[in-house]
């Protein structure tokens, strides 16, 4: 394990993939959005920006957070969704003429693509920045070289859970991390494609995000949420409040059992996992 300071991190091109894990969309009430994107049916949707290095827009902030979750400023509640996700950083492989090649994974740790479930959002990227501490990263984070699905990582899992008072929930459904759709070289070879290729358009909601890339000073780094799981059923109908507290884990499941997470959880022993990169975010209003 090595130590991930989300402080470091504010050079990295942050983007995100959507529709990377059966049944999440559905669930997310965003399943409608991607009804013109053509993809196979088992294929991620497309890629999407979350954060953009000197960006003078709302995609310039940097939104991420090791310990707290800062709800959206709004007159009227809005529905915000902890999104449990694997974070990918890399370091990105450059051509001679600035396009980018290939990603090489250098860390994963659990991280909370944290979503406003906005009905006609024109864009994805609108649900998924509102400033600071509107994203989640761990700060303990797996070393590692390649992403294979029967390398280093093929034994980490992905877990979700949310402290309301007194009451632990299980927010996302305990999931292997090969359970992806698309993982290991062909993930990160299909983002790198939808990179040099992916347009959007109008009628999308994607977006040109090799042109935001190159705009960005084509970076060296990326840090990419390769996907959201599936949500429990209280996961699917239970938003965040103030002074609840998400908690994404990813863990090694050679070391750790489902159970064990879950009672480490329960018990707030969270920090004793071994082998587990473990955010909680105590979330607080705007």
């Amino acid at each position: 394990m090595i130590d991930l300071p989300t402080s470091d991190l504010t050079d990295c091109f942050g983007l995100g993939v959507a529709g990377n894990f059966a049944g999440h969309l559905e669930q997310a009430g965003e399943s409608v959005d991607f009804a013109g994107v053509d993809a196979p049916a088992t294929a991620p949707k497309g890629i999407f920006p979350w954060y953009l290095p000197g960006h003078a827009g709302f995609l310039g902030a940097f939104p991420l957070s090791a310990n707290e979750l800062v709800l959206p400023p709004s007159d009227a509640p809005l529905n915000v969704q902890i999104e449990p996700e694997a974070g990918v950083l890399c370091a990105i492989v450059y051509d001679s003429h600035g396009a980018p090649v290939a990603l090489r994974p250098r860390a994963l740790a659990a991280f909370n693509d944290c979503s406003i479930r906005r009905e006609g959002a024109d864009k994805i990227s609108e649900k998924k920045n509102w400033g600071g501490a509107s994203k989640g990263m761990a700060a303990r984070a797996f070393e590692i070289s390649e992403l294979d699905a029967d390398g280093a990582t093929a034994t980490l899992r992905l877990a979700c859970f949310l402290r309301r008072g007194e009451t632990t929930h299980v927010y996302g459904v305990d999931s292997p991390l090969p359970g992806y759709s698309y993982y290991g070289n062909t993930l990160l070879d299909w983002i790198v494609e939808r990179i040099n290729k992916q347009t959007g358009g109008e009628d999308s909601p994607l977006e040109p995000v090799g042109i935001y890339l190159a705009a960005a000073g084509s970076p060296g780094r990326v840090l990419i949420g390769i996907g959201a799981t599936r949500y429990t059923d209280f996961g699917e109908t239970n938003f965040l409040e103030a002074d609840d507290e998400s908690i994404v884990v990813v863990y090694d499941s050679t070391i750790n059992d489902a159970n064990s997470v879950e009672t480490a959880i329960r018990e707030h022993f969270e920090d004793d996992l071994k082998s587990a990169s473990v955010l909680v975010q105590k979330v607080r209003a705007a």
